[in-house]
């Protein structure tokens, strides 16, 4: 049972001393990466602040080229997305395929009260997507699917909990050939589960399947509950399988875990989720990724959470418009959609942070601006480097500009601003609501800065 919500989040995290979980602001769950034109595009499910079950409406995306610095693209699919949908929209997974994007989320019907696997479609990996078929692309009571397109252009759609189902994906990738197959959970095949008749085997749920070096990896959460991920492998992607042992062992204050693996610029990646926010727990979950390295024989090694996360996998440039909602770590705030198009980060009050990591300065930055509303005036943008209560660089005052989605740029003067550094925008003002911001920029030293 693994699932997701919406709702601006009412997480508020302390000082940041780390990078993991990657979100702060919501609550995330079931990661679900994908590496495309340069970028990871991570789809997740959204837990409830304060939830006591899997209480999941939609499902939110977010990306990043340097697997530390986050944007967020909000919430492109919903259960409102499918007429058909009534609740549940717990863990998907999407794939590009002929310059398009599928999404295949598990959601309990209307018409059976059955979990069932839709399929969503897009132009963009951000989305908005939409329902590909009007009804479910299958339907037997069980969930979590998991995609993959082999080598030679073979889709597969695997799913299920309690049991393990594929089907063989036709080149539209919304309808299928032959009959769900079930595949023979042995304890060969997914490792021996004690005190349980019922589920002789260690595989619980969760799937994700993938190819590396010849050889198909299926990794899963094993055993209920707690959960840990486990793997096997098989020659084929239909298996036989042949269980291979643990991934990350249980741990993190989640009842329930979830894996996601990829590669991306030259590095492998393990995404997962676990309670490690403020008000976490099983319910309310949050999802945070770890570099590893295979070993020589092509085995996964044991991994475990940390705080740090992964390394950052280059810098960050001022000198281009960056998003207010790409963050390291944010501390108070929220996100939402902002009129200009996109999210902007809101719900700003005094002493609110944005953290950005590896910022690039090179010889120095002269200028920063920032586009903002206000409908106060009070509020103040402190650029800082190397932490919340670095140095002050430069400030920006915010005027009142009418309401909270009439923008305006604002500039301000920067010097010391050098190097390759962590940078923190730091909100001052008086009470309430300070101000919104949707995008950011620095001006090099010996640069005009352009106009907006």
């Amino acid at each position: 049972m693994l699932a997701f919500a919406v709702v601006p989040a009412a997480v508020q995290p302390t000082v940041a001393r780390a990078d993991n979980p990657i979100v702060q602001h919501v609550y995330t769950a079931d990661p679900a990466p994908l590496v495309y034109n340069g970028r990871v595009y991570l789809y997740t499910g959204h837990d409830e602040d304060g939830s006591t079950y899997f209480t999941m409406k939609d499902w939110r995306v977010w990306s990043s080229a340097d697997m530390v610095n986050w944007t967020d693209h909000g919430s492109p699919l919903s259960l409102a997305t499918f007429s058909w949908a009534s609740a549940d929209a717990w863990a998907g997974q999407a794939v590009q395929r002929g310059g398009k994007f599928y999404w295949y989320v598990p959601v309990k019907t209307r018409a059976t009260g059955r979990m069932a696997i839709g399929v969503a479609v897009s132009d963009s990996p951000t989305g908005p997507f939409r329902d590909a078929l009007g009804h479910p692309l299958v339907e037997n009571g069980e969930f979590d699917p998991t995609v993959f397109i082999d080598d030679d252009g073979q889709a597969y759609l695997y799913w299920g909990n309690p049991n393990l189902w594929y089907v063989r994906l036709n080149a539209d990738m919304t309808s299928y050939s032959g009959s769900p197959t079930k595949i023979p959970l042995t304890t060969a095949g997914f490792g021996t589960r004690t005190g349980d008749p019922n589920r002789p085997t260690l595989f619980e749920e969760g799937p994700w399947v993938y190819k590396r070096g010849g050889l198909y990896y299926l990794v899963f959460a094993a055993k209920c509950c707690s959960e840990f991920i486990a793997y096997s492998t098989a020659p084929v992607p239909t298996g036989p399988w042949t269980y291979r042992g643990t991934v990350m062992p249980t741990q993190g204050g989640s009842f329930t875990n979830h894996p996601g693996i990829v590669d991306f610029k030259g590095n492998s990646y393990f995404f997962y989720h676990n309670g490690a926010l403020p008000g976490g727990g099983g319910y309310t979950r949050s999802v945070a990724v770890e570099k590893f390295s295979y070993n020589a024989d092509g085995t996964i090694p044991t991994i475990t959470m940390t705080g740090t996360g992964a390394p950052q996998a280059g810098t960050l440039d001022p000198y281009v418009r960056q998003e207010a909602e790409t963050i390291a770590w944010g501390s108070g705030i929220e996100t939402e959609p902002s009129s200009e198009g996109g999210m902007n980060v809101g719900w700003i009050e005094n002493g609110d942070s944005i953290k950005v990591k590896g910022v690039a300065f090179g010889t120095g930055a002269s200028s920063f601006r920032a586009r903002v509303a206000s409908t106060t005036g009070s509020g103040t943008v402190e650029v800082r480097l190397g932490g919340l209560n670095g140095p002050v660089v430069g400030r920006c005052g915010v005027p009142n500009t009418g309401g909270w989605q009439a923008w305006t740029t604002v500039t301000c003067p920067v010097s010391g601003a050098t190097g390759t550094q962590d940078l923190y925008l730091r909100f001052t003002g008086g009470s309430g609501y300070l101000l919104n911001m949707n995008w950011w920029q620095f001006t090099p030293v010996g640069a005009v800065a352009a106009r907006r």
